[in-house]
């Protein structure tokens, strides 16, 4: 199917605004010194980058990143593997963290309060559309696509939207839609989520991606914010009034998706808990991964440092290590040791004698002699002490660590100091 994409015209008349400043607090201690964007993912990205590049790779090169919550990592991560833009040629990647203004005595009160707070700053563009994103979900998608079925509908909002199990759907905005897609109900995170008509375990929900007529969100915005009862947020606030002035279009995700060639579903994950964010960075390690990283064609763009190769070396008796489906990125060393779908970040260490299994190592951790780890995440600078055993005693993992009811064990710096 051919997809039909905004015309250059439309691009140059719009501003992408990534929000970026939410804690994520069921990542548990992965979100204690950095917001949810920050989060690594799949060996050497973090989470905000699918956003940007996103943006990038569908032509959108004016972007602002709203951020608030422990935002020092993030503000990093983008001077150091966003500045790639050029302002001469109109392109950005404009940081906008909370800060108190002359005519706002409060930070952002909410995902709409946080773009009214830069209202200044974007009309100064002046931007005929504005692209709303959340700066905290995995996935690939041609928003270009998405920016031309809004602009031929000419309902001033559009939602993207995709189709959810519906015992999962209550974490969302679950939407309901008329034959022509324009939104007829929209709820924030019902407790009871509405299925699609005839089809009783699946609900439509809001994926977090608005696009607007600038001026339309202007007006909403700013009688939002003269509305005392109002959250001053988009899924609760500012979205239910579009829908019901009637001028709310759903867009399916699965129209401007960005397809795996090998037939997987359209791909699209909120990792915001240590089970979800475990499970989905294993996936990239797999035989077969439903999200294609390796696309030439949509590359991830990132910061990362210039790191020598990864190395397997022998163990101190001799002997090969082992590595099965498994994601090994620049700067790791691994020592006769065997791993099993497991993915390690850039520079970790592995020293000799460890039996490693679905495991997700982040950046710069350091894994002593004879380690048996299981099911488990450990965050960046860790030093595992040697002989370890994490994954074989649940309620001897859970004294010492954070661990899921799933089953999966989360280890940070401060946990192992404890031991």
């Amino acid at each position: 199917m051919e997809r039909l994409i905004a015309s250059p015209q439309m691009i140059r008349r719009t501003i992408a605004l990534v929000l970026a400043g939410g804690r994520g607090s069921r990542l548990k201690q992965l979100t204690d010194r950095r917001a949810k964007p920050a989060v690594y993912f799949g060996g050497k990205f973090r989470i905000i980058d699918f956003a940007l590049s996103n943006c990038v790779n569908s032509g959108i090169r004016r972007i602002g990143v709203v951020m608030q919550y422990e935002s020092h990592s993030l503000l990093r991560h983008l001077q150091r593997g966003w500045s790639f833009l050029r302002a001469e040629l109109n392109e950005m990647v404009d940081l906008l963290p909370a800060q108190m203004h002359h005519h706002s005595e409060h930070w952002y009160r909410g995902t709409a309060d946080s773009v009214l707070q830069n209202i200044d700053l974007i009309r100064h563009g002046d931007p005929k559309y504005i692209i709303i994103l959340a700066g905290d979900h995995i996935y690939k998608m041609d928003y270009s696509i998405m920016l031309r079925d809004h602009v031929e509908h000419g309902y001033g909002c559009t939602v993207g939207c995709i189709e959810v199990p519906r015992n999962q759907a209550s974490s969302f905005g679950v939407m309901a839609v008329d034959e022509t897609n324009r939104v007829t109900a929209f709820v924030e995170k019902p407790a009871n989520p509405a299925p699609m008509p005839g089809r009783a375990d699946t609900s439509l929900v809001s994926m977090g991606i608005y696009v607007f007529d600038a001026d339309y969100l202007y007006r909403l915005l700013e009688d939002d914010a003269a509305n005392p009862a109002s959250t001053q947020d988009f899924g609760r606030d500012v979205v239910p009034r579009a829908v019901a002035e009637g001028r709310a279009l759903a867009h399916p995700f699965a129209k401007s998706c960005i397809a795996n060639p090998n037939g997987a579903p359209p791909y699209w994950r909120d990792v915001g808990t240590i089970d979800a964010f475990w499970s989905a960075n294993l996936d990239l390690a797999s035989i077969d991964p439903e999200l294609d990283i390796y696309d030439t064609d949509w590359p991830i763009w990132t910061y990362q440092r210039q790191l020598p190769p990864a190395k397997f070396i022998p163990d101190h008796n001799g002997a090969q290590g082992i590595a099965v489906n498994t994601m090994v990125s620049g700067g790791c060393i691994v020592a006769g040791s065997h791993l099993t779908n497991t993915v390690l970040f850039s520079s970790v260490r592995v020293r000799s004698f460890c039996r490693i299994d679905q495991a997700v190592v982040l950046p710069n951790v350091s894994i002593g002699e004879g380690c048996r780890l299981r099911k488990v995440v450990i965050d960046r600078r860790c030093r595992l002490p040697d002989d370890l055993v994490v994954g074989e005693d649940p309620e001897f993992d859970a004294r010492r660590f954070e661990r899921t009811e799933d089953g999966v064990v989360l280890i940070n710096d401060e946990m192992l100091a404890r031991l």
